[in-house]
């Protein structure tokens, strides 16, 4: 009796041989994952998900206190604690996205080995649970921009209703620049020790702790090519009503942020055939 086969493996020669539509076929695996994902993230800690809400606050006092008073930095017109906040709401999704989705191949080489299933379901299942944290740092972000705005300090304005893709363009740059380092770490492990010096080094050049208009012109042109920094500014200006909002930069973000991925996936689809001699 001739066997028929319900699922056929087979090697991917083509560079672009993607096969992204896999992808929807195992969409309950990346559920499992993000689920897996979150649980694991505060295992064995004292204060569990309690982090979520503390790391930013925590964060954003330090920067009102070092930034906005010790160096007296200028935040536009916008309340420090406000300032500080929406760029930290915005900044620790992005880099959230980077660091994990950089330690796909290295974390999961045990998985790997073992079974069959889309590579990418990894990096996105993290771009999602990362969006759980994203979600209550942006409730704490939300009620702060109210009272102040019930103060009348700041005005925002209908352009909060582009947050979904300001929110979903940091997690595909987020993603894109994460999977092309892990792809290379499998080779060139000392790559994984720098991407946390990176990253910070990354956060002072985005606008996180002072804003673009407080450069002069030819500088403040350069920073906005900076992927990160017009998606950052655009959300401070939607929330405020103040700070440097630009079309033009903002396409030239969603270009940018298109051809990481892009970029990201093809190498990624690459090294994945491999890396198993490698890591």
């Amino acid at each position: 009796m001739e066997q028929t086969w319900t699922t056929v493996i087979r090697p991917k020669n083509r560079l672009f041989d993607l096969k992204l539509r896999e992808l929807w076929q195992y969409r309950d695996l990346i559920v499992m994952f993000v689920k897996r994902d979150f649980k694991t993230m505060y295992k064995q800690t004292i204060l569990g998900p309690l982090w979520i809400v503390i790391n930013p606050i925590l964060t954003t006092l330090m920067q009102v206190l070092v930034f906005g008073n010790i160096a007296d930095i200028s935040t536009d017109g916008m309340p420090q604690f406000l300032f500080y906040m929406a760029g930290n709401t915005m900044w620790l999704y992005f880099s959230s996205c980077l660091t994990k989705t950089s330690t796909t191949f290295t974390a999961n080489a045990a998985v790997f080995g073992k079974v069959y299933f889309p590579r990418l379901v990894t990096p996105i299942s993290i771009v999602i649970s990362g969006l759980i944290s994203f979600g209550v740092q942006f409730a704490i972000f939300l009620v702060t921009d109210i009272y102040y705005t019930v103060n009348g300090m700041i005005h925002p304005g209908l352009l909060v209703l582009i947050t979904p893709l300001l929110v979903i363009e940091l997690a595909l740059l987020g993603m894109g620049c994460g999977i092309i380092i892990s792809a290379l770490t499998t080779k060139y492990r000392d790559l994984a020790v720098l991407v946390t010096f990176g990253v910070q080094l990354w956060m002072y050049g985005s606008a996180i702790i002072f804003p673009v208009s407080s450069l002069p012109e030819k500088w403040a042109h350069l920073l906005m090519l900076n992927p990160v920094v017009p998606i950052v500014e655009a959300f401070r200006y939607a929330y405020t009503g103040h700070g440097t909002f630009s079309v033009k930069y903002l396409g030239i973000s969603a270009i940018v942020t298109l051809v990481i991925l892009f970029v990201g996936i093809v190498i990624f689809n690459k090294v994945e055939k491999t890396f198993m001699d490698t890591v």
